[in-house]
């Protein structure tokens, strides 16, 4: 197991470290200490590597993340695990706005609270939020999963494609074009499966689910008004 605390060594060290893992694997299990809120800490990772980030992270914390899996024993800025291909990022605490933006895939978890536009554009990444998240999450979402085991803010899914949302707790308002749905057996199913990946123990039957009325795919000018 490779340590490397960031009172000693820089953020830039310890990314070109983990992407020199790519030509060369040494090390698959990193820990990395005192990050103090650091911005970047682990980005555009392409390898399949643990690592453990014990503190609080910045801004784009497992940006571009590609196969590992990264864990935050603490709270993160804005845009976590942002355009993510695939993976796990775990968040011990709370994130800030943006967590998930555009990511194309792999798991985000986030064991506090979400900020503002949770899964803005995601585009086919598992987001699972164990409390809240804030307004506008899921904007333009376009593929993939959102759970919220707390409470949602304004503008659920405003303008979003097929993106599946469930969450367990009430919803402020949501957005345009996005309306409650039928929670039907296979539904269920992936809820399920979505939870227990995340390892949340949850009913998800307890769960209502959100998704497009595909009323602006196209442009249609009696629709003018909700763009």
């Amino acid at each position: 197991m490779k340590t490397v605390d960031l009172q000693k060594q820089s953020v830039r060290e310890l990314n070109q470290a983990l992407h020199d893992q790519v030509a060369e694997c040494t090390e698959r299990e990193w820990v990395v200490t005192d990050p103090k809120g650091a911005h970047n800490i682990a980005c555009g990772l392409d390898q399949n590597l643990t690592v453990d980030i014990q503190g609080h992270a910045g801004y784009y914390c497992a940006g571009m993340n590609k196969k590992a899996h990264i864990t935050v024993h603490g709270n993160v800025g804005q845009g976590v695990a942002e355009n993510m291909m695939s993976g796990v990022v775990r968040i011990k605490g709370d994130a800030s706005q943006a967590a998930g933006a555009t990511a194309h895939g792999g798991l985000l978890v986030i064991e506090g609270n979400a900020g503002a536009r949770c899964g803005i554009s995601m585009k086919g990444v598992d987001i699972v939020v164990k409390g809240n998240v804030g307004h506008m999450s899921c904007f333009m979402g376009q593929a993939g999963n959102l759970v919220v085991c707390g409470d949602a803010g304004d503008a659920l899914g405003d303008s979003l494609y097929e993106v599946h949302i469930y969450v367990k707790g009430s919803v402020k308002s949501l957005g345009a074009d996005c309306v409650e749905k039928e929670m039907r057996p296979e539904h269920i199913s992936e809820l399920s499966e979505l939870l227990n990946r995340a390892g949340v123990e949850e009913d998800p039957a307890a769960f209502k689910r959100y998704g497009s009325a595909r009323q602006l795919y196209n442009f249609k000018v009696d629709n003018a008004s909700a763009y």
